[in-house]
């Protein structure tokens, strides 16, 4: 969808802000551009809508060598959203959405209409938030009111320069979750800039890491986390790139240990055998559907008279299948939990097993052996 092609910025003081830049995204894929400021990514980014134009190479979008397209036409097609937001102040949040719309001659029905749906799509009621003005809205909410307007026209490519780098941690986190769902749902292409390596990680389907306009390792981020390919995007990405590399590392059904398992309608009395055979201090508990219920106790269960359901505990410490080792090991700690109960995460609860600390380890293990791996076949 966007490919490079020996691409160099070079101003006319003889500064160099990118220099032979030659790397391609895919369509539908989320491509994060991270490096300290100056090196090159927001540069690289505006090349594309034609902010800035290249001194030397090709940038083609869809096939099309963008030298060759009008800007403002390119624009129109493009989604673009920076951290300031760059709302009119004058316009209502519906008529802020509807902009590009109306530029490209939508009829004011049909823009607003679209607006709407967008300002749903992010979150944000256009019956309460429509008519207000952008003075009106949170930081948060502007953000959001700002990433609608770049898909109201349904471009193809959207790009991001640091869109949630000036409101603060707890409300940025929550942008980046909504903009996940977001982009699980419309699948654009996107550049998104920013300088937190845990940002990109965390948002990125690959990891640009640039320095002094050059892109240093281009990469998925499980890979850039656990095999960095220099001392400069090692030294980037920082010591504790281990802890980092829980977060882009999900829970697999192979990393999972199978503990005991009881019915709520079970005795007690058979519950207690089951777990004296096995040697366990507990057990899982599920209902008739083998839907996660919570948990016993070989103490609970010594009473002998009554069923499971009489004794069994609430189940906090739970995940589904394919949540990350960061969200695993953040619910042992959270709940005080030696292990976690995984489900299905399909909606219906079915439990699959437990995650234990010594799972846990052995999938990161096993994500750092399988990258290692890769890279040997590749480089053979």
């Amino acid at each position: 969808m966007i490919r490079f092609e020996h691409v160099t910025k070079r101003y006319a003081d003889g500064t160099t802000a990118v220099d032979d830049l030659s790397f391609e995204v895919a369509e539908g894929e989320l491509v994060t551009l991270v490096g300290p400021s100056g090196c090159g990514k927001t540069t690289t980014m505006k090349m594309v809508n034609r902010l800035i134009e290249p001194t030397s190479g090709r940038i083609l979008v869809d096939g099309r060598d963008i030298a060759d397209v009008d800007p403002v036409e390119l624009r129109r097609r493009i989604g673009y959203v920076i951290q300031q937001v760059g709302l009119f102040p004058h316009k209502t949040v519906l008529d802020n959405t509807a902009t590009v719309p109306h530029l490209l001659g939508w009829s004011r029905k049909k823009a607003r209409a679209r607006a709407a749906e967008l300002l749903e799509l992010v979150g944000l009621d256009p019956a309460r938030h429509g008519d207000r003005y952008p003075e009106q809205l949170s930081g948060g909410q502007r953000q959001r009111v700002g990433v609608a307007r770049a898909l109201a026209a349904d471009p193809p490519v959207l790009l991001m320069d640091e869109p949630f780098g000036a409101v603060d941690p707890v409300v940025r986190e929550r942008l980046q979750s909504e903009f996940l769902r977001l982009q699980s749902q419309v699948r654009k292409t996107v550049l998104f800039v920013t300088h937190d390596i845990e940002e990109a990680v965390r948002l990125g389907d690959r990891i640009a890491v640039y320095g002094n306009g050059r892109i240093e390792q281009f990469d998925v981020p499980a890979a850039v986390l656990g095999a960095p390919a220099t001392p400069y995007v090692a030294d980037f990405v920082g010591a504790d790139r281990g802890l980092k590399r829980l977060s882009v590392t999900p829970i697999e059904a192979g990393d999972l240990e199978q503990p005991p398992v009881v019915h709520l309608d079970d005795r007690l009395a058979d519950a207690a055998e089951r777990l004296t055979a096995d040697g366990a201090r507990w057990a899982v508990v599920l209902d008739d559907a083998d839907r996660l219920h919570g948990w016993i106790s070989a103490d609970s269960v010594a009473t002998g008279g009554g069923v499971v359901r009489d004794v069994a505990r609430r189940m906090d410490a739970w995940l589904p299948l394919g949540a990350s080792l960061k969200q695993a090991f953040s619910t042992m700690l959270q709940h005080d939990a030696g292990w976690i109960a995984v489900v299905d995460g399909e909606g219906v609860d079915h439990f699959l097993g437990v995650l234990t600390p010594g799972g846990l380890h052995a999938a990161l293990r096993r994500s750092v052996g399988g990258d290692a791996e890769v890279r040997t076949v590749s480089g053979a």
